[in-house]
């Protein structure tokens, strides 16, 4: 059965700086053409956003491990009922395809599972492996994700006492050049300062949280175009994370502290230099889904307007992960809320309707 016919009225944000009066959602796809008299049409009226982005999140995760088909489906309507319609899956050890089966559920990104240093991170989560296993293991994942590859570029180093890289930067450089002959891009798990240095020289393209950027990492980054996807909201949790470390892991768990104090400084500082930053929430790890609105405020703390900090979860993070916006032809995924989110960004935690597929979902 066709979808029913929608009326979109008010300011439909098509990209930063295209704004309409209307759409209508034919079959499901957007149109700025009204449809043939007679047609049964339902209208909303607001302001329009495109689906919302969670660049970083874990459908089908939790602080354990894979979790059961029902609590992924709980995870995964979580995350649309506030908005989030798009979602890049940075890494997990379970199998969601079943989802793109759902027309209510998000569409997902895959980056396949991550790939980490043996007992170098989280138990359950990654393939963990040693250097002269890790290209074939990145061959591998990139034939199982959706065009990206995880990897773990640091974690704590127990002889070190501290965060220390994962693996050496010439081993990061052959695994991403694989990657890269693959087909597919690659992003990374990073805490400290030494991984973002020997990632950005093998030419990455994305790393995760990203906390330990400093004045040269940031040039090079930004000189290389290098995406960064803070997920502040997880950031906050440092303190905790590090807590049970304080004893016996001193150092570790002063870095911790010291990452976190001066979270917002680094990703202004990123910004400033003209890094790429997308919203991400690392929800399905520690975190509760649906967060994509709190993300956006912390954007707004570390320096970006309340226009970047939406394009990074909207115009901006389609393209970057090749998906459209609001346009002609394409599925009608988007968001209407009764303020405009460009005056107050806390509105997009607050959505008066959703419609995704071209369906109403809520």
């Amino acid at each position: 059965m066709s979808a029913p016919v929608l009326h979109v009225r008010g300011q439909v944000l098509v990209g930063r700086d295209d704004v309409r009066d209307e759409l209508w959602v034919i079959d499901g796809k957007v149109s700025f053409t009204p449809p043939a008299s007679g047609a049964d049409v339902q209208t909303l009226d607001g302001w329009v956003l495109p689906g919302l982005v969670d660049a970083h999140c874990h459908v089908g995760l939790d602080a354990h491990g894979e979790v059961p088909r029902e609590v992924a489906e709980e995870q995964a309507l979580a995350d649309r009922d506030r908005g989030t319609l798009l979602i890049r899956d940075a890494g997990q050890p379970g199998d969601t395809r079943w989802v793109d089966d759902r027309e209510d559920l998000p569409k997902i990104i895959r980056a396949g599972r991550h790939i980490a240093r043996s007992r170098r991170y989280i138990r359950n989560y990654a393939h963990e492996v040693e250097e002269d296993q890790l290209v074939e293991s990145v061959r591998l994942e990139a034939h199982r994700g959706d065009g990206w590859v995880k990897l773990v570029g640091d974690w704590i180093d127990r002889e070190v006492g501290d965060l220390s890289p994962s693996f050496s930067a010439h081993a990061v450089a052959e695994a991403i050049a694989a990657a890269h002959e693959e087909g597919v891009r690659v992003t990374a798990h990073c805490f400290g300062e030494q991984s973002l240095r020997d990632l950005a020289a093998a030419g990455i393209d994305c790393v995760e949280h990203a906390t330990g950027l400093q004045e040269d990492s940031i040039d090079e980054f930004a000189r290389r175009g290098i995406a960064i996807v803070p997920t502040l909201v997880n950031i906050a949790n440092f303190p905790a994370l590090a807590a049970p470390a304080a004893e016996k892991f001193p150092a570790y768990h002063q870095h911790m502290l010291d990452l976190h104090a001066r979270r917002h400084a680094t990703i202004g500082a990123a910004h400033e230099a003209g890094v790429p930053i997308y919203v991400g929430t690392d929800a399905g790890g520690a975190l509760p889904h649906g967060l994509v609105a709190q993300e956006v405020v912390e954007l707004t703390k570390a320096g970006l307007s309340r226009l970047e900090a939406l394009d990074a979860a909207t115009w901006a993070a389609r393209a970057w992960l090749g998906r459209p916006t609001i346009e002609e032809g394409e599925d009608a995924d988007l968001v209407v809320y009764g303020a405009d989110p460009r005056d107050d960004v806390t509105v997009i935690a607050d959505p008066k309707g959703i419609v995704l597929r071209g369906r109403l979902v809520r």
